[in-house]
């Protein structure tokens, strides 16, 4: 059954950054991010339930989770920048008082840069699922 939840979590993590792609190629930039983060958030929710056998916190917070995971000290300078740059996209992207000061600040650039960090982030995270 952990196998099956674990899956069921890397799954949903895959699916999320075909749809942080679809977002970037539709030119929906501030998307990208927010997909970004929630498939971090899953893939996290993954180890969270490969190493610990039962169901993932109901929590959003990508820090906590790496906490909860015990990855904090392997984790890279850049895989937190990354955490620092997703995390503020999560909420944004939920309140439309939010939205447009965020969409000014993400262009095409940045959303394909935030879409390759992640994809590398992801598959990183999903290596350590053995």
């Amino acid at each position: 059954m952990i196998d099956e939840t674990v899956q069921y979590w890397i799954e949903l993590s895959e699916y999320d950054l075909m749809v942080a792609n679809s977002m970037l190629e539709k030119g929906h930039y501030l998307y990208v991010g927010f997909m970004c983060h929630q498939s971090v958030e899953k893939m996290l929710k993954a180890l969270y339930v490969y190493k610990n056998k039962s169901v993932p916190p109901y929590i959003h917070k990508l820090d906590k989770l790496i906490g909860l995971t015990e990855l904090k000290k392997v984790f890279s300078e850049d895989a937190y920048d990354l955490m620092d740059e997703l995390t503020p996209l999560n909420i944004q992207a939920r309140y439309p008082a939010y939205k447009e000061a965020i969409h000014k600040l993400i262009g095409k650039e940045k959303a394909n840069d935030i879409l390759a960090r992640t994809k590398e982030l992801v598959l990183w995270l999903k290596a350590q699922i053995r």
